[in-house]
């Protein structure tokens, strides 16, 4: 439990930091585009940066999510059926939920290897594209470890969402 908690306390810290870096670069944008002028056309490469930082905000933080309950689901027909049930239907998600994670990290990782390998850069920050693509594989791997954690019983991700209400 002490590794998950601090695989919590990074991923939150990590989002926290890409949610205020993202913040304060908008806000440099704006100050910039009502200066005007050449300050203004220096700041062109914020748009890329925020949108990039937003996909690993999204992606980074799918497990969290999951963890906390916060996922779509339907509800009623799960707690409307009977408790033995219910906790085969739960396994069924979490294995089926856990093999559709692993495989979306892997084609995004034959997707990123790909994409490293032509060269191409984004635009306006020169970054490589195929770093882009490691967003998704990251929050995938992450979502796939805790389906597992859910299986395997060391997490109960249904218990904040009840508790929320």
């Amino acid at each position: 439990m002490l590794a998950l908690n601090i695989l919590r306390l990074i991923e939150r810290s990590v989002l926290v930091a890409i949610f205020l870096t993202m913040v304060a670069l908008y806000f440099s944008n704006v100050v910039a585009r009502e200066m005007g002028g050449q300050i203004a056309s220096s700041f062109a490469w914020i748009e890329e940066a925020v949108r990039m930082l937003n996909l690993f905000l999204v992606f980074l933080g799918l497990g969290l999510a999951l963890e906390r309950g916060r996922h779509v689901g339907i509800r009623n027909l799960r707690d409307k059926l009977p408790e033995g049930v219910r906790r085969v239907l739960l396994k069924i998600t979490d294995v089926a939920g856990l093999a559709f994670a692993l495989y979306i990290a892997w084609l995004g990782f034959g997707l990123a290897q790909f994409v490293l390998g032509t060269g191409q850069r984004s635009p306006t920050l020169g970054v490589p594209m195929g770093l882009i693509y490691l967003a998704p594989v990251a929050g995938f791997v992450l979502l796939a470890l805790r389906y597992g954690l859910s299986l395997f019983g060391v997490i109960d991700r249904f218990a904040d969402a009840e508790e929320a209400e």
